[in-house]
């Protein structure tokens, strides 16, 4: 473990949310988004609406008119989702890429795959562009795959500071657990971050207090969501807001403590889980849940 070192410096920065651009941000505290991995039958208009309807302030991209977001895709396509959110006043706030930056087979695959997402994310002058640790082979060393993934991150940091933008690696996968993530943010610079996603890393056992004190000052998104225990089989259920065991409000209320200014954004994995509820029912209910906890007051 790594993570003694990063905690001062964390502690350091005075509060939860990693400096750098605020691009994508509003002023004042916590606000909402959703990803549009909540509705894979939706098209962009469709999203737009949603997010009025809804109340929500931003708005994170997974999908595109149901499509996984590509690096490679056709100017005439990056111009006309930047035209849709900039029209409608509603900001970008993450883009999600599949990029897996210690799973990959080198360091070479995973940055040329990042680096034109880098160059998509800034045109649509989003603050966050989402990577994923991803799972390795059992014949591969923990030292191995830290050591690549903070290459990765090394290689593009300065590149993404350049653009305004944060790198957020998730925890998710191997990377649920916090201290790997610190580990391999340790000493990096600040616009390599972190994505919370609240759910994975309550699955392992680690407490909001405890993601709070190892990433505190490299937060700079911040996924939403509730689960439970599948008491039939090996695995979690995910519910609705307040429906499931993970300790959503307490992570919360740990973020306003800390000073966190950046968006809590809903990942209801309705791409991934077809039976979840429709998003004309998911989204709704997590914001109204969300703002009765006092977020957008």
């Amino acid at each position: 473990m790594q993570v003694a070192g990063f905690r001062d410096r964390a502690a350091r920065c005075g509060g939860a949310c990693a400096r750098g651009s605020r691009r994508g941000r509003l002023g004042g505290g916590m606000k909402l988004a959703f990803s549009t991995l909540a509705c894979p039958n939706w098209s962009l208009d469709q999203v737009v609406a949603a997010a009025h309807e809804y109340g929500y302030q931003g708005v994170e991209l997974r999908l595109i008119d149901g499509k996984l977001i590509d690096g490679a895709m056709p100017a005439t396509e990056r111009e006309r989702v930047r035209k849709t959110f900039a029209g409608a006043g509603l900001p970008v706030v993450a883009v999600d890429t599949s990029v897996r930056i210690a799973a990959a087979p080198d360091a070479k695959t995973a940055l040329d795959e990042l680096r034109p997402l880098l160059e998509l994310a800034s045109e649509w002058e989003s603050p966050v562009v989402r990577v994923f640790g991803g799972e390795w082979d059992a014949d591969r060393s923990r030292e191995d795959a830290i050591g690549q993934a903070r290459h990765v991150l090394e290689e593009t940091a300065r590149t993404a500071q350049g653009l305004g933008l944060s790198i957020a690696l998730e925890t998710h996968d191997r990377f649920s657990s916090v201290e790997l993530v610190a580990d391999v943010l340790e000493d990096l610079p600040l616009s390599a971050a972190a994505l919370w996603d609240v759910g994975h890393p309550y699955r392992v056992g680690d407490t909001p207090e405890h993601v709070l004190r190892l990433l505190s000052g490299r937060i700079a998104h911040v996924h939403i969501k509730d689960c439970r225990r599948d008491p039939g089989a090996d695995d979690w259920q995910l519910t609705l807001l307040g429906e499931g065991e993970v300790p959503v409000r307490s992570c919360v209320d740990a973020l306003r403590k800390a000073g966190y200014t950046g968006w809590l954004s809903v990942e209801w994995e309705k791409r991934w889980h077809p039976e979840l509820a429709e998003p004309e029912v998911a989204l709704p209910q997590f914001a109204q849940v969300l703002r009765s906890w006092g977020v957008e007051k």
